[in-house]
C-alpha cells in the first residue's frame, strides 16, 4: 500500500518563531518528524507551510542533501493534490515529536486510524477529541478525505478538520500503551529536552566486545552529547577514525611508535559516536560503507607495520611472523565468530580489544610483548570461535 505524509509548520510560539524549528537532537523538530516519517516509508512527504523563513528554508535544504525530499504546500487544496488516490497519508500535527516505533506501528494499519492520549492533566496541551481521549498528533487517514477537506475548507485547520472529519467516518481509534513512548508536544523548546535525552539513551544499543562495554562509554557518551548540537556528520568521525589508523601505520613503519599506538587508542570509540550520532539523529549508518569496512584491515595492517619495524630493529624476525600471525588467527575468528550473541563474546579477539589491550605493554615499552600477547590472544579467540561454534551445532 502506497503510504505518503503530510506534515505541518504553521503554529508559532509567543515569540513569533515556529514551533517546528525548535532544536531536536542536534537539528529541528521538522527534521525529526520527517526522518520519522521517512523511516516509517512515507513518499511523497509534504510540509503544510504560510511562509518560509529562512530558518525554515535550511532545514529544508539539509534535508534534501540527505536525500529526504520534502514538497511544501501552501494551502490544503495544494497539499491534496500531491497524493494518489487510494493513497494513506500519515499525518502528523504541527510540533509534535512521536516516537519513530508509534508510526511504524500505526502504518501497519489497513484503515483510517487515530492515535489517542488519556484526557488527563499530563496531556492537557493535545486536542482533546472527546470526554476520555485527546489525539496524540498521529494520524493514518486516506488521500480521498484530504482533498474532500481541503475542498470545504475555507479558513479552518486542515489537520484539525481533518482530524474530526476522518473521525466521522470511522476511524477506528488507538490509545498509546501505558509505560510505551508518548509524543511530545512542544509548546517551547525546553519540553523537547526529555525526548531528547531518551533518543540518547536508546541509542546505546549493544556493545560486543569489552572495550566498548567497559572502557569506552564514558569517551562515548560524553562526546556524543557534545557533538549532538554540531553540524559534525557521524561519517566523518568514521572517515577520522581510518584515517588515524593510516597514521598509525605510517608512524609504525617510521618508529614512531607511541605517536601510533596514540592514533591507534584515538580511533578506538569514533565509530561507536559515529553510530550514536547516527541513531539520535535517525538516519543509521550503513552497514555497506566502504569507510567502515576499512576500519578491520587497516588495523591489521597496522600490526604488520608495528611488526615489520621491529623486526628490523633488535626484534629479529619473529616479531613480524607474530603479527603475521595474530592477524591471520584474528581474521579466522572475525569469519566464524557466531552471529548471535553467546555467554563470553565480548572477551574474544576484536579490533578495539586487541588495541586496548596492548596499550598497558606500549606503557612499559615492551613493543615484541605486545605483539606475542596479540598473537596469543587472537589464537584463543580463535579456538574458542571453535569451541563455541562446536557446542552451538544441533547433536
Amino acid at each position: 500500500m502506497a503510504l505518503g505524509a503530510l506534515l505541518g509548520a504553521c503554529h508559532e510560539d509567543d515569540s513569533g518563531a515556529l514551533r517546528a524549528l525548535y532544536p531536536l537532537a542536534g537539528r529541528t523538530l521538522l527534521e525529526y518528524q520527517v526522518r520519522c516519517a521517512a523511516a516509517a516509508g512515507a513518499a511523497p512527504i509534504v510540509l503544510l507551510v504560510d511562509r518560509i523563513p529562512p530558518p525554515l528554508g535550511e532545514a529544508l535544504e539539509q534535508l534534501r542533501r540527505e536525500g529526504l525530499s520534502v514538497i511544501t504546500a501552501s494551502d490544503g487544496n495544494e497539499a491534496a493534490s500531491l497524493f494518489g488516490a487510494g493513497e494513506m497519508v500519515l499525518m502528523i500535527a504541527d510540533s509534535v515529536a512521536p516516537p519513530p516505533e508509534l508510526l511504524t506501528s500505526i502504518t501497519e494499519a489497513a484503515e483510517p486510524a487515530i492515535v489517542t492520549v488519556p484526557d488527563d492533566e499530563l496531556h492537557q496541551n493535545f486536542e482533546r477529541i472527546d470526554g476520555v481521549s485527546r489525539w496524540a498528533g498521529v494520524a493514518l487517514v486516506d488521500a480521498q478525505t484530504i482533498g474532500a477537506t481541503a475542498a470545504m475548507l475555507g479558513e479552518w485547520d486542515l489537520q484539525s478538520t481533518l482530524l474530526r472529519r476522518t473521525l466521522q467516518a470511522g476511524a477506528v481509534t488507538v490509545s498509546v500503551a501505558p509505560g510505551s513512548g508518548e509524543p511530545v508536544l512542544a509548546d517551547t523548546p525546553e519540553e523537547l529536552a526529555a525526548l531528547e535525552r531518551q533518543l540518547i539513551a536508546s541509542s546505546r544499543g549493544g556493545r560486543r566486545d569489552w572495550a566498548s562495554r567497559y572502557a569506552l562509554p564514558i569517551v562515548e557518551e560524553y562526546a556524543t552529547e557534545a557533538l549532538l548540537n554540531t553540524p559534525v556528520r557521524p561519517q566523518r568521525l568514521i572517515d577520522a577514525a581510518v584515517l588515524a589508523t593510516v597514521g598509525a601505520i605510517a608512524a609504525f613503519s617510521t618508529g614512531w611508535l607511541w605517536a601510533g599506538m596514540a592514533l591507534l587508542a584515538l580511533s578506538t570509540p569514533l565509530d561507536l559516536i559515529a553510530r550514536r550520532l547516527a541513531a539520535v539523529r535517525l538516519r543509521p549508518l550503513s552497514p555497506r560503507s566502504t569507510m567502515r569496512r576499512l576500519l578491520w584491515p587497516a588495523a591489521g595492517l597496522a600490526l604488520l607495520a608495528l611488526g615489520w619495524w621491529l623486526s628490523r630493529h633488535g626484534g629479529g624476525w619473529g616479531a613480524f611472523y607474530a603479527s603475521a600471525v595474530a592477524l591471520a588467527f584474528a581474521e579466522a575468528a572475525r569469519i566464524e565468530r557466531p552471529k548471535t550473541e553467546v555467554p563470553g563474546q565480548i572477551w574474544l579477539f576484536s579490533r578495539r580489544n586487541a588495541i586496548l589491550a596492548a596499550v598497558p605493554f606500549a606503557l612499559f615499552g615492551a613493543w615484541t610483548a605486545a605483539i606475542v600477547a596479540t598473537s596469543v590472544y587472537a589464537a584463543a579467540s580463535f579456538f574458542f570461535v571453535q569451541y563455541l561454534n562446536h557446542r552451538l551445532q544441533p547433536s
